[in-house]
């Protein structure tokens, strides 16, 4: 047994750990403020560098001067996945798994959710763009955010 695991270590590169191949350093594009303005609605994210296997994000919708919601988003790496926990404002917290990782995009899945089913963002240049969708009321649905680079300074 020991001769397989050790003829496996040296086939596949030892031990490689998650990051090696679509952990999540593999996503530190989206590190710093993103934004997008639509009249007096303003959607914001804010990303932490990728550090000990995790990256935060914190974002907010505001309409004038009124907060209309907010999310806390814990991506994390597991069982060689990244797993991307969100926390939105008024309902429970969900996960949803990565699907595809790429120098430039990611797509996060969990069939069992209401709405989304998937979330998704790719880098646009300087920009950023993300999308949820999935089947809501047996109606498949997609939500789209451009997004340009925020400033992280209090205005």
């Amino acid at each position: 047994m020991r001769i397989a695991v050790l003829a496996l270590m040296l086939v596949t590169g030892g031990f490689a750990r998650a990051e090696a191949s679509n952990g999540v350093t593999e996503l530190t594009w989206l590190t710093g403020c993103w934004e997008s303005q639509s009249g007096d609605r303003i959607v914001e994210e804010q990303w932490t560098a990728p550090r000990a296997g995790s990256m935060l994000s914190v974002g907010r919708t505001v309409k004038g001067n009124a907060l209309v919601e907010y999310e806390f988003v814990v991506l994390r790496e597991r069982d060689g996945r990244l797993v991307y926990i969100a926390h939105p404002s008024a309902q429970p917290s969900a996960e949803f798994t990565s699907t595809s990782i790429s120098a430039d995009s990611v797509v996060f899945e969990n069939p069992q959710h209401d709405f989304p089913q998937r979330i998704g963002y790719q880098r646009k240049g300087d920009g950023l763009d993300a999308w949820i969708d999935g089947t809501h009321d047996g109606k498949t649905q997609r939500v789209e955010f451009h997004y340009g680079r925020g400033s992280c300074d209090a205005k």
